[in-house]
């Protein structure tokens, strides 16, 4: 049985707002079937003319995809979960790190997420418990 991950329950989505949410989901859960190398060039496509996100951003985003999709705010659906934040943040001219990444200890699995402003966005676990293997980070970002 899979946990569910936290998320509030007072967050409010405007009609429109929700179906964009829904429309990042789908398409997220599309991409998250595909090959992580053409999934992560695609990214790295739409990143373009976006600037880096604030960490408050990203997280907006993360908690609207969590209030809308129980399938990605269950433990296992980080990659689609971080998928659709970075489409959300992508459809407000934002965008932030994605990355991908394996457990550091065990038991071991994979892991992904986004990062903003230096920090992994409202990751339960400690940033070292994580190995990143690749990211796409905002164009120009170091």
């Amino acid at each position: 049985m899979s946990s569910v991950v936290p998320h509030r329950t007072e967050v409010r989505l405007s009609p429109g707002r929700r179906l964009q949410v829904l429309l990042a989901v789908a398409v997220a859960r599309r991409l998250a079937a595909k090959p992580p190398a053409r999934t992560r060039a695609l990214l790295a496509r739409l990143r373009k003319g976006a600037r880096p996100a604030t960490y408050a951003e990203a997280r907006a985003a993360r908690e609207a995809v969590v209030a809308v999709s129980l399938r990605c705010a269950g433990d296992e659906g980080c990659l689609p979960r971080s998928l659709a934040i970075v489409l959300l943040c992508r459809a407000r001219g934002t965008w932030p790190t994605w990355t991908v990444g394996v457990r550091a200890r065990l038991p071991f699995g994979a892991h992904a997420w986004v990062e903003a402003e230096g920090r992994m966005v409202e990751e339960k676990a400690d940033p070292s418990y994580f190995r990143p293997l690749f990211s796409v980070p905002a164009e120009g970002a170091p």
